[in-house]
Formats: C-alpha cells, sequence, structure tokens
C-alpha cells in the first residue's frame, strides 16, 4: 500500500466574478462542500462573495484538477437544485493551486479563516495577483 498525502491550496472564482456567495450561502455551502467531498479530505474552507479557498489533502490516486473538478462540479449542481443561491452558481473554469507544507498549515488555515476580514481591506483580484506574484506564476486570470 502507498501511503501519499499532498496538501493543496486552492482558490477559485465565481463566473464573471459574480458576488452570489453571500455570507449566509457561505455557510450552507461550504458545510455541504466540506460533508459530501467523495474522497477528498477537506481540510479548511471559507471564501467571500466571488471565491472560495479550500486547503485540501490528495490521495494517491487524485489529482489537483480532478480534485477540484469533483468538487466545484457537485457543489454548483447541488446548489442550484436545492436553489441555495439566487441566481445560477456557476464557477470560472480557472483555479489556483499550490502545495503546502506541514509546517505551514496552520498559517493557511488561518488565512482561508479570515477571508471577510482579509477582504475588507483588498479586492479579490488583488489577492489573485499578489498570490500569482508570491507562488511565481507569470499572468493573472479572471
Amino acid at each position: 500500500m502507498s501511503y501519499v498525502k499532498i496538501w493543496v491550496n486552492s482558490v477559485w472564482g465565481t463566473k464573471n466574478r459574480q458576488h452570489v456567495l453571500v455570507k449566509d450561502v457561505r455557510l450552507i455551502l461550504f458545510s455541504h462542500i466540506k460533508e459530501n467531498a467523495k474522497h477528498i479530505y477537506i481540510d479548511t474552507i471559507d471564501g467571500y462573495t466571488e471565491h472560495v479557498h479550500c486547503l485540501f489533502a490528495l490521495n494517491a490516486d487524485m489529482t489537483v484538477a480532478k480534485a477540484l473538478q469533483l468538487i466545484k462540479g457537485e457543489a454548483s449542481h447541488w446548489s442550484n437544485q436545492e436553489n441555495i443561491v439566487k441566481l445560477k452558481l456557476e464557477w470560472a473554469d480557472e483555479y489556483f493551486a499550490v502545495s503546502v507544507s506541514e509546517s505551514n498549515l496552520d498559517r493557511v488555515r488561518q488565512y482561508i479563516k479570515n477571508q471577510e476580514e482579509h477582504h475588507r481591506k483588498k479586492t479579490f483580484v488583488q489577492e489573485c495577483e499578489e498570490l500569482m506574484k508570491k507562488y511565481g506564476f507569470n499572468r493573472v486570470q479572471g
């Protein structure tokens, strides 16, 4: 048996940056995502009105792309079926994902849990630009 645990810090937005993830919606949606992620251990999830931050662990059988496809797809399908969001919940195709070392888990968890306060000072676009620069990505996608 192989033993694999790779921590991933991911961020994705709503399609066209629609501000549909109001606080009540976030509470319901993020609880649902955490409880219903099949074969994906979601450690911490939070976000703001137009985006989601998620810290999860990959196992040997899962890729980042597959994990995010499953999380995003199931969440939007369920949300739209249950009319959780007033408009149709759609996610942007692109996402941000980086690995996280065990020694940085608590710092990433705190960052994710503090999104509402964090976004009183900077926009999602500003945050994306900072993350892209910090981790050496060449361009910002919206």
